[in-house]
């Protein structure tokens, strides 16, 4: 049983939650805006967020931004609800620092699916105790932070998972949908290679902030690649 807080200003999207995640058994927080979000927050953190994007007085992706840069929820894995399905608006919640997003209307399957994805992906970080170390990076798992020359850098969950997977691979070309399913877990064929495009701006954003500095490269057709 896990502990899921969703957050969405209309009642009716959060009571649908509330009866479906408590019908899988988990353990269920409600909150109708940002504020009573924070506030619960501050009670503990709890294995997943749903987090409504289009919300009044603070949105969505602003309480996202807010969360990423307290070290307290870094590794909380935030599932992004938005009923803007462009992909501007999708990188934009990515970029913000969400690991994922379902689009409004969703189907419940799909929302089962993509919680109990999450959920398993929480459940085997935890039980990494690894550090991986190759040219000039350095990926302590307890931590979720990574060491690139002198400098100490916080990863959220999702860009760890991403960039220990690269680093566990390296000089091997991966492409969206490999990565989509070794890293997030789909089915093959499913989840949108944007997803991937994000995360991967936003790890080099992250790692790569000098012209010096040139970790993971692109390999135009195919994918991804850190090579030593």
């Amino acid at each position: 049983m896990a502990h899921i807080l969703a957050v969405d200003d209309d009642n009716e999207v959060l009571d649908t939650l509330g009866r479906v995640l408590r019908h899988e058994n988990h353990e269920v927080s409600l909150a109708s805006s940002a504020a009573i979000a924070l506030e619960i927050l501050q009670r503990g953190i709890p294995d997943l967020m749903i987090l409504d994007v289009i919300m009044p007085e603070m949105d969505g992706v602003t309480l996202c931004r807010r969360l990423r840069r307290d070290a307290r929820f870094m590794a909380l894995p935030i599932l992004f609800l938005t009923a803007r399905g462009s992909t501007e608006d999708i990188v934009t919640g990515l970029e913000a620092g969400a690991d994922d997003y379902i689009v409004k209307p969703f189907e419940l399957p799909e929302l089962r699916a993509r919680i109990s994805a999450v959920l398993r992906r929480g459940t085997r970080d935890k039980r990494s105790d690894m550090v991986l170390e190759m040219d000039g990076l350095r990926l302590d798992s307890d931590t979720y932070r990574v060491s690139v020359e002198d400098e100490t850098i916080q990863l959220t969950s999702t860009e760890h998972r991403l960039l220990r997977y690269l680093m566990e691979h390296p000089n091997q070309a991966l492409s969206p949908s490999h990565l989509l399913q070794a890293v997030w877990e789909y089915p093959p064929n499913t989840g949108d290679p944007d997803l991937v495009r994000a995360h991967v701006r936003n790890l080099r954003a992250k790692l790569e902030r000098s012209a010096q500095r040139r970790y993971i490269r692109t390999i135009h057709g195919v994918g991804y690649m850190i090579s030593t």
